[in-house]
């Protein structure tokens, strides 16, 4: 499903060179639940921009299925993004004067979807995800853990190939979290791969399979 080989990635600071991602390496199958942890600089939000393509690598290879995704224009790198990856993040990313349904329902503007089917479908993943009698609240109407679960909704409404989550708990207390991570579980078991970054080990433990990066490797997968 997902493969990197011999991924490197480096930023400029100055005159000064930061080697981000060192060789990194990692396959992940169809369906697999995965979360990558870290400490603070070892990589995993990097790598993780970079399996979302919203940043580019500096050499190596990086298949999504059987297509490698290399040097692509903004264009082509966004219709990948909207055809093939979901993303969550942790600071929910909402559009605070669009209601929960057209916060969900905004990528299929960008698919050309005509309105009344975009709220359809909208409608359809709120409810899938637990508020569906929160449909017309403003973000500013829902608690963090019901802002995430749009986000969530949000991500999957174009029904992706890979939901791609950066610390999804992190703004969330302990009971919100694990009510968020039972929602990821029945997402996973629907048969969607997730890749999720978390420095928590109680969300960890949660997946299926966890890598750990130091210093801008692989050091356990």
């Amino acid at each position: 499903m997902i493969r990197l080989d011999a991924i490197n990635k480096s930023y400029r600071n100055g005159a000064e060179e930061l080697h981000v991602l060192r060789d990194v390496s990692l396959g992940v199958q169809k369906g697999e639940f995965v979360s990558i942890m870290g400490a603070s600089g070892s990589g995993k939000s990097t790598l993780l921009n970079i399996l979302g393509i919203l940043d580019q690598y500096d050499s190596g290879t990086y298949h999504l299925g059987e297509r490698l995704v290399r040097d692509l224009s903004e264009n082509d790198a966004a219709q990948y993004r909207n055809r093939f990856i979901g993303f969550v993040f942790q600071a929910f990313h909402l559009l605070g004067f669009k209601t929960a349904l057209e916060n969900v329902a905004l990528p299929l503007y960008y698919q050309g979807l005509p309105r009344r089917q975009r709220n359809q479908i909208a409608a359809e993943y709120l409810a899938r995800v637990g508020l569906a009698s929160r449909a017309n609240h403003l973000p500013s109407q829902l608690s963090g853990g019901e802002q995430q679960r749009v986000a969530v909704a949000r991500s999957l409404v174009t029904q992706p190939e890979v939901l791609l989550a950066d610390e999804p708990t992190g703004a969330l207390d302990s009971r919100t979290s694990h009510e968020l991570m039972d929602l990821f579980r029945d997402i996973h078991r629907q048969g969607l791969t997730i890749i999720l970054v978390t420095h928590e080990r109680t969300v960890a433990e949660r997946t299926d399979r966890t890598v750990f990066m130091k210093d801008g490797r692989v050091a356990e997968a």
